[in-house]
């Protein structure tokens, strides 16, 4: 089975957040969202979830993916966390896929990973994805890099990381029931 690490830190944002991991285990992935702080964790309209365990119970496991949310504030608190450095870059060396949506991209462009790549994010803060090729399209994957614009983009990001995961089949399997235009 497929093993995806979604951090959650507060401000993230919900649609995100929670559309991913809903498509991700629609399709038999098992996604951890794990709490970069103590339950519960508010997301930026005041949506609280409970994550499923604490970053630092998981964070020298291995995952297949990572997959950043966005949110202002969210995408700040997952730039300030040295966790959170520390996993992308393991990930990303050992040529697992890292994936950002909205304002996480620049997350990975802080780390350094997106220097050369093909990627988009949020219009709002293009101008923060340094010695990056920023992309219009909506969904944009190069290599091992995968990124979304925002929450209106959000189910399209899940099912491009569901075929990178398991393959198209698994697409259209899984949106037979969901009935997103793909």
């Amino acid at each position: 089975m497929k093993k995806v690490l979604m951090p959650i830190a507060p401000g993230f944002e919900e649609i995100e957040a929670l559309a991913v991991v809903d498509i991700l285990r629609r399709a038999g992935i098992e996604v951890v969202m794990a709490g970069t702080i103590d339950n519960p964790i508010e997301g930026r309209n005041r949506i609280n979830i409970i994550s499923d365990i604490s970053l630092d119970s998981v964070k020298n496991q291995d995952f297949d993916m990572i997959v950043l949310p966005g949110g202002a504030a969210g995408t700040e608190n997952l730039k300030k966390d040295p966790r959170i450095k520390e996993i992308v870059e393991r990930l990303y060396k050992k040529g697992k896929f890292t994936a950002a949506i909205c304002a996480a991209p620049t997350v990975l462009s802080a780390i350094g990973i997106t220097a050369g790549k093909n990627i988009t994010s949020h219009p709002s803060v293009r101008d923060k994805l340094t010695r990056a090729k920023v992309s219009d399209e909506r969904v944009v994957v190069d290599g091992n890099i995968i990124t979304s614009q925002g929450p209106g983009t959000a189910i399209e990001f899940a099912f491009k990381l569901v075929e990178l995961l398991l393959g198209k089949e698994k697409v259209t399997e899984v949106n037979k029931g969901v009935l997103a235009r793909i």
